[in-house]
This record gives structure tokens, C-alpha cells and sequence, in this order.
């Protein structure tokens, strides 16, 4: 027995030694050294954090390279995110030095790894919070690249850009065109391209990736022409340019009611007056007005967006789907993403024992089709209760209203987006997906009701594994949903094709085209019948050919 403790011992010791590292890494910027964790025999991961991809930006400006470090830079703390709102709007979190990204590389078999697929991921939060590493409950950060990295063996990274008022507020002219977090993103792509290859990864073989205001990042970043070259793949999660929320048209508007709030004048030295004025009180002048009505939706009031600047987006979205032939794009919606916002509009849809007024349905499709008048909110409406029959029940008026949010927020906007990529594409494919696997907190005891399908966000705990990470936080079933989806979405960023690549996959996932418009439902039931065509056909045809054909009514 004694001999054997002796052997263990000696094993154990030889397998510390001969850890598979990279050790210290060469960067542009200098030396870095991260944390090397085993996570089983001859099975290892560096995982370096706060690795600086910019300098400290300057305010309203694009970011600049680092000038660089002496010495090795311990790369072992995730940094403060981006300067931002708290969750209640009321203070600021975060600090304007914040452009850092984070860094897992897996090592397999004890040898070192060499020329991976890399996956850069961009976090969501309507452009106004948010951070590289996402919320984190005792220390399980959410945006954790190591179940992705283990599973998929690829590099995961994750970055950090600016957001609200210091990363998106525009005057409207080259004063202060906007964009910064859009540049940042970039800048930290450019970075990845540049210096990957010390870490083990493939320049040439890098997919982005996000979710809600990250997915519209990922799909406005594969229509700048700023990154010819950078990435071959992309994939957006329930938010793509074509969003209605993601461009804003009228982005001097906000910047005057910030530069009033802030005591700036509202002239030509507006731009001025607001790049001196300090940080925090900026951000707090950028907070965005969340209370909603069936008259006045939450999608209207979320005006700190990206903006058409001649220069990072050179023209409106859907002129610039030539930048996207050669890249390869898997875009879907979660099947209920609207709840979120319905919740805020029209508040009887959560509770069980309260009627929803159609009343308040038309009030809420009136203000979704406002510039077409009647017209517009008679045809959506026949559109929406087509299959209410005389005497709708509770529910099905309920499922509706979310329905119409989730169409016109997400799903349609997705369709659109993944049609102009088709008909564009000349190496790259196109992939549409449906996320159906119902809400955790759906049910009697709950906040939200028992029919409650996919919310928004609701797929982020299963891309990045954590029914693995914390598996007594799950059922077996959320285990196989999130190995399917980072199996399909590892393989994709390996080839291009999400059924092809390392990991088994449940179903064959069929390309869409520009004809047959077909996409996957995914949830841990799935099997070949869970693979559609033209999904939401008559909604989708509504808002895409019906409603634009309209005529638009002129006001007094």
C-alpha cells in the first residue's frame, strides 16, 4: 500500500512538472504570464486576465495602441469594466482605463497547444452596462471561457469596450461621430489577429460572437469594411444591425438633453464642453428613460446605440452586406426574447391571474406601427389574432403580446439580417437558429408565468457551460442543451460548419439560403424534427412586405 502512495506520488509529481504551459507569453506590449489550472491528468488551461489590448482611451475618442510594459505583466485578475450605470441608474461603477481582454487556452494530452480556432466573445447589455466577464455569483463569472475552451478545445477571449454615454453619445458630426465601443471591439480583434498566435491560437481562423447588444456588435462588425480580413466567422445571439434598437438615426438629440444636464451649451462647442466635463457626471446624464407603456415601448426609449458615422459604418446596414461574402454567419433569437421588454410595457402579461385588455394589444401594436396609422395597426392586428377564434383564452392573448415584441425587436430583424447575408454570401455560409428551451423560473411559485419559453439571455448560461460548472444548479436536461449548442458552436468556428468539427452534434443543422430559409430549433428534446423552414412565415412577410408597403401617414 505504502508503495503504491509512493507511485501516486511520484506520478502526480512528473505530471506537475511536465504541465502543459505556455508559460510566460511575448505580446506586442511586452511580457505576460497567466494562471495555469489542471483540470484533469495530462489536461491543462492557461487562463491569463487583464491582458491591456489599448491604451487608456481619451474621452470621445478612438482607442490607440498600448505603449507597452517592462517586465512581465501578471495577467491573473479580470480589470474593472468600462465606466457605466449601476443596474439602478442611480450611481457609476467601472473606471475609464478598461480596455483589457481575458484570455483561456486549453492544453490536451500534456502537449502545448498550437494554431486553435479562436472565439472572441462581446457582451450584451443595450450598449449601456456590461463588462468582459459578465455577473458573477460567487466567483462563477458568467462570460468564464472555460467550459467553451475545454469542451470545444478552442481559445476563448473576452473583452471589454466602452459603453453608455463615454462609449456610444454622438453629436451627429465629426465633432464626436460616436462609435467608441464599436472601435474598441475592433481595436481588441485587431489585437487578437495580431498577437494570437503566441498563445497557441490561429490568426487566421477567428469567429466573434455575442448576445443582444453583442450580437448587433458582432453582425455591425462584420459590415465594417475597418476589418477586412480580421475574422472569418461570426455569430450573433438574439441581436443583428438590422435591429430596431440597434442604430440610432437621431443621435444629437440625446447629446443636447445630456449636454443640458451636464450645464454644456448646445451650439458648436457642445462637443467641447462635453469631452471637459468629468466622467461620472457624463455617465449619469446618460441614463435612459426604462419606464414604459403600451404607448410608449421600452425598444423606443434604448437611444445609446451605434449610429451611421461615415466611417466605421460608411452607409445604412443594409447597403453594407457586401463586407460580409466570405464570412461565415449563424444568427437565431430565443423564442420568447420579447418577455423582457413586455414585461415593462404592458406588466398584466406576468401576472396569472389578471387579464391582459386587448386594449392594451392594440395600444401596444399602434405605437410598434404608428407611421402607417390605422392602416398599419388594422393589418397588424388581423395579422397577430388570425387564430384567436371568438373567444381568445387568457394565455393565448398573453403569448401574443410577447410574440409581437419578440417579432418586431428580434425575430424579424434576425430573418432580415440572415437573408441579406445569404443573398450576399460568395464563400461564406449562413445559418439561422431558434432557441426554444424553456425559461428555469417559469411556473407556479415563480415571478413569470408557467408558459414562459426561452427569455432573453437565456441562452448565455448554456454557451458558456453552466449546468457543467454548477451542476447542481440543473436538471440532466440543461446539461445536454448547453453540450449541444457548444458543440454546434465550436464546431462552426473550427469549419465553418456547425455539424462538422470535433464534437457530436444531435441533429444535422441545414444551411439557410436565400430560398428555402431553413434553421434549427434548439432545446434538449431535439431531434430531426426539430429542424424547420421559413420560420414565422406569415409574421415575417407582414413586417417585411406588407407593412413597409403601406402608406405612411402625414402628420399636420
Amino acid at each position: 500500500m505504502e508503495m503504491f502512495g509512493i507511485l501516486v506520488a511520484v506520478a502526480v509529481l512528473l505530471e506537475t512538472v511536465s504541465a502543459a504551459s505556455l508559460g510566460v507569453v511575448y505580446t506586442e506590449g511586452g511580457l505576460v504570464e497567466g494562471t495555469n489550472i489542471r483540470l484533469g491528468y495530462k489536461h491543462h488551461m492557461d487562463v491569463f486576465k487583464g491582458v491591456p489590448f489599448a491604451a487608456m482611451p481619451r474621452r470621445f475618442e478612438k482607442p490607440t495602441r498600448h505603449p507597452g510594459w517592462d517586465g512581465i505583466l501578471k495577467a491573473k485578475e479580470y480589470q474593472k469594466r468600462c465606466l457605466q450605470l449601476n443596474l439602478l441608474m442611480n450611481d457609476v461603477r467601472g473606471s475609464e482605463d478598461c480596455l483589457y481582454l481575458n484570455i483561456w487556452v486549453p492544453h490536451v494530452g500534456g502537449v502545448v497547444s498550437s494554431n486553435l480556432p479562436v472565439m472572441v466573445w462581446i457582451y450584451g447589455g443595450a450598449f449601456l452596462l456590461g463588462g468582459s466577464m459578465g455577473a458573477n455569483f460567487l466567483d462563477n463569472y458568467l462570460y468564464s471561457g472555460q467550459e467553451i475552451a475545454d469542451r470545444g478545445n478552442v481559445i476563448v477571449v473576452t473583452l471589454g469596450y466602452r459603453v453608455g454615454s463615454l462609449g456610444f453619445m454622438s453629436t451627429g458630426d465629426s465633432k464626436m461621430p460616436g462609435n467608441y465601443g464599436l472601435w474598441d471591439q475592433h481595436a481588441a480583434i485587431a489585437w487578437v489577429h495580431r498577437n494570437i498566435r503566441s498563445f497557441g491560437g490561429n490568426p487566421d481562423n477567428i469567429t466573434i460572437f455575442g448576445e443582444s447588444a453583442g450580437g448587433a456588435s458582432v453582425s455591425l462588425q462584420t459590415l465594417s469594411p475597418h476589418n477586412k480580413g480580421l475574422f472569418k466567422r461570426a455569430i450573433s445571439q438574439s441581436g443583428v444591425a438590422t435591429c430596431p434598437w440597434a442604430i440610432n438615426k437621431t443621435p444629437r438629440k440625446f447629446a443636447e438633453e445630456v449636454a443640458l444636464k451636464v450645464n454644456c451649451p448646445t451650439d458648436d462647442s457642445m462637443a467641447d464642453c462635453l469631452k471637459m466635463t468629468d466622467p461620472t457626471v457624463l455617465t449619469l446624464a446618460g441614463t435612459l428613460n426604462l419606464s414604459s407603456s403600451p404607448d410608449s415601448p421600452l425598444v423606443y426609449n434604448l437611444v445609446l446605440s451605434p449610429v451611421i458615422d461615415g466611417d466605421f459604418l460608411p452607409d445604412e446596414v443594409h447597403n453594407l452586406y457586401h463586407n460580409t461574402a466570405d464570412i461565415d454567419y449563424m444568427a437565431g433569437v430565443n423564442d420568447m426574447d420579447g418577455h423582457i421588454f413586455t414585461g415593462a410595457d404592458v406588466p398584466s402579461v406576468n401576472s396569472q391571474l389578471v387579464d391582459t385588455p386587448i386594449e392594451e394589444v392594440k395600444r401596444l401594436l399602434g405605437s410598434l406601427t404608428k407611421e402607417k396609422g390605422t392602416l398599419g395597426l388594422d393589418n397588424a392586428y388581423s395579422t397577430y389574432t388570425l387564430d384567436w377564434g371568438s373567444k381568445p383564452s387568457r394565455e393565448t392573448i398573453k403569448k401574443t403580446v410577447v410574440a409581437i415584441e419578440t417579432d418586431y425587436i428580434f425575430l424579424i430583424p434576425t430573418q432580415a439580417a440572415l437573408y441579406l447575408h445569404a443573398s450576399k454570401a460568395s464563400t461564406g455560409r449562413t445559418y439561422s437558429y431558434l432557441f426554444t428551451e424553456p425559461n428555469r423560473l417559469g411556473g407556479i411559485l415563480s415571478p413569470f408565468p408557467g408558459w414562459l419559453g426561452a427569455d432573453h439571455a437565456d441562452d448565455l448560461q448554456y454557451v458558456f457551460g453552466k449546468p457543467f460548472t454548477t451542476p447542481l444548479g440543473y436538471w440532466p436536461r440543461h446539461r445536454s442543451v448547453s453540450g449541444y449548442m457548444i458543440a454546434y458552436w465550436t464546431n462552426f468556428a473550427k469549419t465553418g460548419d456547425p455539424n462538422k468539427g470535433d464534437l457530436k452534434v444531435p441533429v444535422t443543422w441545414p444551411a439557410f439560403t436565400s430560398n428555402d430559409h431553413r434553421f434549427l430549433e434548439i432545446n434538449s428534446k431535439m431531434d430531426s424534427s426539430y429542424v424547420g423552414q421559413k420560420l414565422r412565415l406569415r409574421y415575417v412577410n407582414f413586417w417585411t412586405s406588407v407593412f413597409p408597403n403601406l402608406p405612411v401617414v402625414t402628420s399636420e
